[in-house]
């Protein structure tokens, strides 16, 4: 593999520090050289990405920031975001547009929190909220903000918060949830933990939810461990999902409504302490992943590739890999996987969120105190 280094004319950093010199690196792919860009810098841990239509770029920072990124500066947090606890993995976490932004300026964001009327509920648990973002300038404000979901139990772990928000062709949500470290409630029908939730754009129950006997109403699938990567393939409007898996079995699930993918009972993975987790890798009655990874690469993050500049990889799915610190490109044959790629491995850190541009760049975020925003493109591009 091989590695470039060349200097751009970059623009002043995120925190407003001086102009410093941008590093670019090239790897060797299976589509030709790659080029991955350093767009900005200074973001505090930045966890979801959403492309805006006019080219600049929305940021969630883990700690409760939600920032306009242009040319390569990232404007005065936006206000009116939801308040959220910052502990641990939990925040303010993914950020989605309607597909009627344009319109509508409609935006969907998953956050942990506690809310003020929690009551015996206190604790910590995943929420959405959907708002309209207004945009002055590299700022904006949040305006109609409605709290539209919330997991019906709270507890005072600060792990495994999930969470993605997808918009079906429909309208309505696929929102992920990890089962906050506790991995017996993705297996608990009635606890939303550990699970992926079907919801309408005001929090209601779709009429196509599967509503097993015994199921919460707002479920789609269970058995999930803490699925961080989420997406639609356009064309038939089919889910997929990444997850962590526990020491191995990193997971990449297609969803089917009213399906258990068989969290903590069957799994690819082990325990930290290197003891097995649950009856094996099989069982009648549970979902096996479309792939899984051992050892881990913690994906995070997850997209279609659609575009003009690599084609020989429409159709493929991009993810990111935190402790792998990678790109991974997943390759997509129908509902089959093919193969994988890494990309970048150990070069660019943990990538966190992947987003594929209209321009058919990929565009990446790391989490980090110095966390990044990547461009990555064909040698040249």
């Amino acid at each position: 593999m091989k590695t470039t280094f060349t200097t751009l004319a970059a623009a002043a950093t995120l925190c407003a520090l001086p102009i410093e010199v941008a590093l670019a690196q090239t790897v060797e792919s299976s589509a030709g050289p790659l080029t991955a860009t350093v767009l900005a810098e200074g973001l505090n841990h930045p966890w979801g990405l959403a492309l805006l239509p006019d080219g600049r770029f929305l940021v969630t920072e883990r700690s409760g920031q939600l920032r306009v990124i242009e040319n390569g500066v990232a404007g005065e947090p936006i206000a009116g975001v939801p308040a959220v606890v910052a502990k641990g993995q939990g925040g303010l976490l993914d950020v989605a547009l309607a597909r009627d932004f344009e319109t509508s300026g409609r935006i969907f964001l998953t956050f942990s929190e506690t809310p003020e009327d929690a009551g015996e509920q206190r604790g910590t648990g995943t929420a959405v909220m959907v708002a309209k973002l207004t945009l002055k300038g590299n700022s904006g404000q949040l305006g109609n903000q409605e709290t539209i979901f919330r997991m019906n139990r709270f507890d005072n772990s600060n792990r495994h918060f999930g969470s993605r928000v997808v918009e079906d062709l429909d309208g309505n949500l696929f929102v992920t949830l990890g089962e906050r470290g506790s991995m017996e409630r993705a297996q608990d029908p009635q606890d939303l933990a550990g699970g992926v939730v079907h919801i309408t754009p005001d929090g209601g129950i779709p009429q196509n939810n599967p509503q097993p006997e015994g199921w919460a109403p707002e479920f789609w699938s269970i058995g999930h461990r803490n699925p961080q990567g989420a997406t639609l393939r356009e064309s038939d409007g089919q889910l997929f999902t990444v997850e962590h898996g526990a020491m191995g079995g990193d997971e990449l699930n297609m969803p089917q409504p009213g399906r258990n993918y068989g969290w903590p009972v069957i799994t690819y993975g082990k325990d930290y302490s290197g003891l097995p987790i649950g009856d094996g890798t099989e069982k009648q009655g549970y979902e096996q992943p479309l792939h899984y990874w051992d050892p881990s690469i913690s994906p995070s993050g997850l997209d279609f590739y659609e575009g003009p500049l690599i084609p020989e990889w429409d159709g493929d799915l991009l993810s990111g890999g935190l402790s792998g610190q990678v790109l991974m490109r997943i390759d997509m044959e129908g509902d089959t996987v093919a193969g994988t790629e890494p990309l970048f491995a150990g070069q660019l850190g943990r990538v966190r969120d992947v987003k594929v541009g209209v321009d058919g760049a990929i565009y990446l975020i790391t989490d980090a105190d110095n966390g990044r925003l990547i461009r990555v493109a064909p040698e040249g591009q």
